[in-house]
C-alpha cells in the first residue's frame, strides 16, 4: 500500500483576507492624508492610496475599487481633471467618486456644481462619518 501523505500547505495559495474587503482608492497628494484615511477605514475596507494624481487612472484600472475618494486641490492634475480622466475609461467611468476636500466642512456635501455632480466629504470628517459615507456610497447597509 502506498504511503499517502498530505501535500505541504502552500500559504501563498490561500486567499488574501484583505482582498475580500471592499476597495476604496484614495487620491491625495499628501501622504499623511492617505495614511489617515487608510487608518480610519482599515478595519472595514481595503484602502489603496495614491499620492500622485497622474497615477489615479492606472491604479483604478488595476485595483477596480468600489469607490474613489479624491482630493480637489493637487499639483499636476486637480481633482476634477482626475474625475474627467476616470470618466473617459470604460472600466472606471462607473466607479463612484466622492471629493475629499478641505473646501467643505461640517455637514456640507455639495460644492455648488463647480466640480460636477460629485458629492464632497470634508477631510476633517470623523472616522464614523467617513465610514458611514463610504458604506453608503458603496451601497452597503449600516449592518454590513
Amino acid at each position: 500500500m502506498p504511503n499517502r501523505q498530505n501535500p505541504p500547505l502552500n500559504l501563498r495559495a490561500l486567499p488574501d483576507p484583505q482582498r475580500a474587503k471592499p476597495c476604496v482608492l484614495v487620491v491625495d497628494d499628501d501622504a499623511s492624508v492617505t495614511d489617515l484615511i487608510a487608518l480610519r477605514l482599515g478595519p472595514d475596507f481595503r484602502v489603496v492610496g495614491v499620492n500622485d494624481p497622474e497615477e489615479a487612472v492606472e491604479t483604478a484600472l488595476r485595483e477596480q475599487p468600489g469607490l474613489i475618494l479624491c482630493d480637489i486641490d493637487m499639483p499636476g492634475l486637480r481633482g476634477d481633471e482626475v474625475a474627467f480622466a476616470l470618466s473617459q475609461e470604460p472600466d472606471t467611468a462607473r466607479i463612484p467618486l466622492v471629493y475629499l476636500s478641505g473646501l467643505v466642512s461640517g455637514e456640507s456635501q455639495e460644492l455648488d456644481g463647480v466640480f460636477g455632480e460629485h458629492q464632497a466629504l470634508p477631510k476633517s470628517a470623523s472616522a464614523d462619518v467617513l465610514r458611514a459615507r463610504v458604506a453608503e456610497a458603496l451601497g452597503l447597509s449600516s449592518d454590513d
